[in-house]
């Protein structure tokens, strides 16, 4: 059996799909689909049985003599701007220690989330060999970055693979409202109005439209994910494209593939967003490369037209 956390959510779903597509069907999804519309993610996937987050975790002693092949924790509150830092600790960090040990005293490999937001504003770089000096600017990116910490000082980073996750977009989001790619959101505005609207710079260093984020299809994250596990690779790893794009570069690729003329407007950033804004992202992958992952990933424009055309414009937001 596998345990698959946040199986109903955007990553967790595709790496389902993907977890299947390999022969896997014996697959227990944790979640809290609640009233959201995420329970549609699992339409025409294979699993054996679905607990929803809080009763899987008062409950995990009852999972101690069962054949467990592996644990993905890909379950996580993803908002930026939450503000409840008592739930995001509870939620993202000690809901992880707790199973990171459950996984660790049974040795099964445990595959987790990060985030790129542990990076904080970029000072020291985007290096995954860098933790302590790091400063995250919300919530959401302390929180994981308290558990990224937690399996160092624990000296888990042999027995435990992370992720840092960048800035991931494809099918399966449209659930996560206002934290959903700008893809999604361009793809939109861009149907509805002809134009995609981008937040204005309010760094020097950078003109509008000209902030950059190395953005990553979620079909290349899941071949990454199941060659660490397959591979049985751990370590705690950045995974974006290493490459880093505008997001000028972004929307001019949505009109593109939506086969309209470019029009792009600049509005006000909101207050809560201008204190946490990253403007610069870009993965290093060499310590991913020197592991022994080998992937190609899709280029932005490939990896756009393929989630507009194959799926948003199909009406076929599901992966």
């Amino acid at each position: 059996m596998i345990i698959l956390t946040g199986g109903a959510g955007f990553i967790g779903s595709c790496f389902l799909k993907y977890l299947n597509k390999k022969g896997y069907n014996d697959i227990l999804v944790v979640d809290n689909l609640s009233t959201s519309s995420k329970w549609k993610n699992l339409v025409g996937k294979n699993f054996s049985n679905y607990i929803q987050k809080q009763e899987f975790i008062d409950n995990l002693n009852k999972f101690a003599d069962k054949d467990i092949e592996a644990i993905f924790h890909l379950g996580a509150c993803s908002s930026t701007t939450e503000k409840d830092i008592d739930y995001l600790m509870r939620n993202n960090y000690h809901y992880s220690i707790k199973l990171a040990e459950f996984a660790i005293s049974k040795s099964i490999p445990f595959i987790y989330a990060s985030s790129a937001a542990t990076y904080g504003n970029g000072e020291d770089g985007y290096n995954d060999d860098t933790f302590h000096s790091l400063r995250p600017l919300n919530g959401y990116g302390f929180s994981k970055h308290l558990f990224d910490l937690w399996v160092l000082n624990h000296k888990f980073e042999s027995q435990i693979t992370g992720i840092k996750f960048f800035n991931v977009f494809g099918p399966n989001e449209y659930h996560k409202e206002n934290m959903a790619s700008m893809v999604f959101k361009s793809f939109h505005q861009a149907l509805d109005t002809g134009t995609i609207s981008l937040f204005k710079s309010y760094n020097s260093k950078y003109a509008d439209g000209e902030q950059l984020r190395d953005f990553i299809y979620v079909k290349d994250v899941v071949e990454v994910v199941w060659q660490l596990f397959d591979k049985r690779i751990s370590g705690i790893f950045n995974l974006g494209t290493g490459v880093a794009h505008t997001w000028k570069q972004l929307a001019t690729a949505v009109f593109q593939s939506l086969k309209l003329s470019v029009n792009i407007k600049y509005i006000e950033m909101p207050d809560d967003i201008k204190k946490q804004y990253q403007y610069f992202t870009q993965a290093d992958m060499q310590k991913l490369k020197i592991s022994g992952v080998d992937y190609q990933f899709s280029s932005l424009e490939e990896s756009v037209d393929d989630y507009i055309n194959n799926h948003l414009l199909q009406d076929n937001i599901y992966f």
